[in-house]
Formats: C-alpha cells, structure tokens, sequence
C-alpha cells in the first residue's frame, strides 16, 4: 500500500537533511574546504583514466598499473597532479551550481511527481535523477572549460601530445586559435556525457537507499522503530554510492572516451570529429576499445561517489539548523 507524500518524507527524515533546513553559508564555505580535500585524494585516478583513453596503438601503456608506473618514472608524483590547479580553480563556482541546482530541483520533481503515489523506490530514482541532470546541464558552463585545459595538461607530452606551462598558457593558445567556442570543444558530448551519468548516479543512489532501508526495516509506517544509528546511516550510504557509481561508469564510458579524445586534440586544423574518433576506436581494438579506462572510470566514480556523499552527507549534518 502507497503513503501518502508527507508520510515519505517522514519515513526517511531520521536519515536525510532537506535543503530547507541548512545553513546556506555555513554549507558552501565548509563544503569547499571539505570537496577540495576530496579532490586531492582522488584527482590522480582522472589523470590514469585520461592517458589511457587518449593512448594510441603504439603506447605500450594499456593498464591502469603502467600508466601510474610510467608517470612515476617520468615525472614522480607531480606527474600525477597535472591540471590539478585549473580543476581545482573551477571545481568551487562549479560544485556550489551543481548542489543548488541539485537540492532546489529535487524538492520540485518530488512535488511534482507526489500525486502519481508511485513506491518510495521509483519516486526516489525519478527525482533525484531529474534533480541529477538538472544540476549536471547547469554546471557544464563551468566545468566544460576547466575540463578541456586540465585533460591537456594530463596528458601533455604523452603519445604525441604538445607540451604547456600552464593553465593560462592551454587556455591561451586555445582561445587564439579557436575563439572562446575552442574551450568548449565537446560540449554537446559533455552534456550528453555527465548529464545521463549524474541522473544514473542520482537515481541509483536515491532508490538503493530506500530499497537498503526497507530491506533494513525502515520506512513506510515503521514510525516507531528507533532511529537508525550513525555508523547504520553512513554504511547505508557508503553502499548507495558504491552501486551509483556502478551503474553510471557502465552506461557512460563509451561517451566519455570519445568526449575525451576530442578534447584533447592539438591545434591542428583537420583535428578530427566525433564520427572519426568512433571510428579509430573501432579500427584500433573494436567495441573494447570504447570501453578503455573503463577500470579507472569505474574506481573514480564508485571510489569518488561514496567518498563524495558521505562528504556530501556529513557536510548537510554539520549544517543543519536547529528546528
């Protein structure tokens, strides 16, 4: 039997915070400190999966494990950290859109979806995932730009790729060959790339969690169960995210590697499209060859995921106001 939609957002109130009751300012300058950490922690599986799908047929390096040990051998641990500042310059207005967007959209999808009485489940997968895309499509303006100039930075004198002294350097020699547009390069496969992956990521995430729960007892017209303890909660979570990050890497890889090969394409005039990338791919390692970084891809998004919403989680508890 159906709740009704205020009993719902009762159900699950013990374990999520709602927009409404945050601390707006305390919420975007703690979350920047907390998400550049997180960063830090992650940002050299980018630059691996970067590398192994702009490799050509001649690179000797196929796997993740060579790709980390030649970066050692040639560059040491700053090599893993190339474009680590362009990202991180963008990755505070870029977050501070995407999670606006995201919790404001996912209050309004959930209203409007409410009078469907659909299971906790399915309404869960269809607003966050509205909300997951909606936030994506926003945030693009920003990201777009700060991705193209880091992803030639990873893999600058890599596989015949120029070399630069910086950000402003790549973004430089962009905008003078190609105009503004040059820093957007692959945006449409961008959209079509984070936006279906941050709605699979989203959905799955908001829909395993409540499967998680009422396979847990909780939910529904389990009002007197005591509330779940934090170490219960934060496992919860830790599983939604390890699932999200699953789904989405599955369904998104092949988009990505192409999207990526674009990007980092030289200056030069007869750079070739989309349709020529798909297929190089297919002449180099067949389907397969949509599929590279798929390894790391998936790391990224399961490792990035869960840390990422537990940070995410733990940021809406040390936010949350007083009723």
């Amino acid at each position: 039997m159906n709740t009704s939609p205020s009993s719902r957002v009762a159900s699950f109130g013990q374990t999520e915070i709602n927009w409404d009751k945050l601390d707006k300012r305390r919420f975007y300058v703690v979350g920047a400190g907390l998400f550049t950490g997180v960063t830090v922690a992650l940002y050299p599986v980018s630059v691996v999966k970067t590398r192994l799908q702009v490799a050509s047929r001649e690179i000797a390096e196929r796997s993740a494990f060579s790709v980390v040990k030649g970066i050692l051998k040639n560059d040491g641990v700053p090599g893993l950290y190339r474009g680590f500042g362009t990202v991180i310059t963008g990755a505070v207005p870029a977050r501070i859109i995407f999670l606006t967007a995201l919790e404001t959209t996912k209050i309004s999808a959930f209203k409007m979806i409410a009078p469907f009485e659909l299971s906790e489940p399915t309404q869960a997968a269809i607003a966050n995932g509205i909300a997951g895309m909606t936030a994506s499509l926003f945030s693009q303006a920003v990201f777009v730009p700060i991705d193209v100039v880091s992803q030639k930075l990873m893999v600058q004198g890599y596989s015949g790729h120029a070399k630069y002294t910086g950000g402003i350097d790549v973004a430089t020699k962009i905008i003078k060959s190609y105009g503004v547009r040059g820093l957007y390069r692959g945006f449409s496969l961008s959209v079509m790339t984070y936006s279906p992956s941050s709605a699979a990521w989203w959905a799955s995430y908001g829909s395993s969690q409540r499967v998680i729960w009422r396979f847990l007892g909780y939910g529904g017209d389990s009002d007197a169960i005591a509330a779940p303890s934090k170490s219960k909660i934060v496992l919860v979570q830790a599983a939604g995210g390890i699932i999200a990050g699953a789904t989405a890497s599955s369904i998104t890889t092949p988009l990505d590697t192409i999207k990526t090969r674009l990007q980092v394409m030289g200056h030069q005039e007869n750079r070739p499209s989309a349709k020529q990338v798909v297929k190089t791919l297919l002449a180099e390692d067949g389907w397969k060859g949509f599929y590279r970084g798929l390894g790391p891809r998936f790391f990224s998004m399961s490792a990035w995921g869960t840390t990422m919403i537990l940070t995410y989680e733990y940021l809406k508890r040390l936010c949350a106001t007083e009723d």
